[in-house]
């Protein structure tokens, strides 16, 4: 399948060699962001560089005062270096907990000075309670799932219970959710255990320097608000002024009314990678911890069944017609996509009866681009014309069969009403994975995907 050729620059044009291929290596990462004030208020590896979203405005002339759009705000990474220059913004994200930090994140408008006094208060607040309770002996079995409490001791688990039920007594305001998220922060780098993305593994304690056996509970939490407090002095000092950012909590295949008809001036997002990663599962520590879920069901209720179909996990056999998995729209716009994705669906079907998983990924193919056609046509709404949708995507390999995601997607933008696209590769992937048997020998990359609204 060919596509249409090159109308924009490199994203990299006026770059060094040495320099394109640095920042290349990074920009579908988390990497530089885990560096950056208020962006590394949460690590989410599911997220990418903020540099990106910086490199598209300098790319499209995006300035001061008009308005881009994510429909999978994920964190906030592109409302974040919006609001930064004074660009509006709007974001939309399924994900109810990725939603609340994204929104913590944005919330900027702050009296510094009161700030500093209410973090002060709280930490004081906390350390006369755990001065008057006995902390060893709070049965936290009792309060959080198994999985949480084989992450910490019992006694740093309590403390960090004693935390979360004194930000939960705050009245509902920006101060709480602040603090909320900071402690938040603090879970994974104060677990026992290894926590990192994107598998919680209780059974392997930390070693060396990652190892907190022995944490202040009450200062570690403390220095990351007196960051955080920092991080707001910063991006408050070198920012521009106005821009106003929106975080919607909602499903980025539907109509955001909310968002009018050709008022935006970029695109730019990250949407789930058709790689079987569950995102919903990889909130699960803190969702846990603050009660927000505390089974697989509630997080299948609450979370999974709301996201676009990018796993496995999401799906249930016997709620699909396994002859008919592609929509009837899908079949209609881009029909050669559609001929080649359903002999892969059918090669995916056949492998899997040959799998020790049985894993569904046929049928999580061909919900990913019925999805995505919503996703894409909503966004073409609400683009100007002569504007761009930007993407940053991964291809995909399950059980072997190659699916070119970029291509399929360029094609689907296309039928919705884009003038064409363009694919630049941004860096190869799976290399770490080459020596495992179990894995596919097809070479994979990250890519931006361009659509140009004429």
């Amino acid at each position: 399948m060919s596509m249409t050729k090159s109308y924009t620059p490199s994203l990299f044009e006026e770059e060094t060699a040495k320099d394109t291929a640095s920042a290349r290596a990074n920009l579908g990462t988390f990497q530089d962001s885990l560096r950056a004030a208020v962006h590394r208020w949460f690590t989410y590896p599911a997220g990418f560089s903020y540099k990106a979203v910086e490199e598209a405005f300098r790319l499209y002339s995006i300035s001061k005062g008009m308005t881009v759009y994510d429909p999978f705000a994920g964190t906030g990474t592109t409302n974040i270096s919006a609001k930064q220059k004074g660009i509006h913004s709007f974001g939309v994200e399924a994900h109810p907990f990725v939603q609340f930090v994204a929104r913590t994140k944005i919330f900027w408008e702050f009296d510094l000075a009161a700030l500093r006094r209410d973090i002060d208060e709280l930490i004081d607040k906390m350390r006369s309670r755990f001065e008057t309770t006995d902390v060893a002996g709070i049965l936290v079995e009792d309060i959080f799932p198994e999985l949480v409490c084989k992450c910490y001791s019992r006694e740093k688990l309590a403390r960090l219970y004693f935390c979360r039920e004194t930000i939960a007594s705050l009245p509902a305001s920006p101060f709480r959710d602040f603090a909320k998220l900071a402690l938040t922060n603090l879970l994974r780098r104060a677990a026992d255990v290894a926590t990192g993305w994107p598998y919680v593994a209780p059974q392997k304690p930390k070693t060396g320097s990652k190892a907190n056996s022995n944490a202040n509970i009450l200062t570690m939490l403390r220095d990351l608000l007196y960051q955080m407090h920092s991080d707001l002095e910063e991006i408050r000092r070198t920012s521009l002024a106005g821009g106003r950012a929106t975080l919607i909590h909602g499903d980025a295949r539907k109509r955001q009314d909310v968002i009018e008809s050709e008022s935006i001036d970029l695109a730019f997002t990250s949407p789930p990678y058709l790689n079987n990663y569950d995102y919903a599962d990889r909130t699960r520590l803190e969702t846990y911890f603050w009660g927000e879920a505390a089974t697989w069901g509630d997080i299948t209720e609450k979370v999974r069944r709301r996201l676009i179909i990018s796993a496995t996990t999401q799906i249930n056999r016997s709620d699909y017609d396994e002859s008919c998995l592609f929509t009837e729209d899908l079949r209609e716009a881009v029909p050669q996509v559609a001929r080649e994705l359903k002999e892969k669906v059918a090669e995916l079907s056949k492998r899997r009866l040959t799998k020790g998983g049985k894993k569904s990924y046929d049928i999580m193919v061909a919900g990913y681009f019925n999805d995505m056609q919503l996703v894409i046509e909503e966004t073409f709404r609400t683009l100007r014309r002569g504007s761009a949708f930007m993407l940053i995507l991964g291809d995909s390999a399950p059980y072997g069969v190659y699916i070119p995601t970029d291509v399929y997607l360029g094609e689907i933008g296309k039928a919705a009403g884009f003038a064409g696209y363009e694919i630049e590769e941004l860096r190869t992937r799976g290399g770490k994975w080459k020596n495992n048997p179990q894995r596919h020998d097809e070479s994979l990359k990250e890519c931006i995907l361009t659509l140009r609204k004429d």
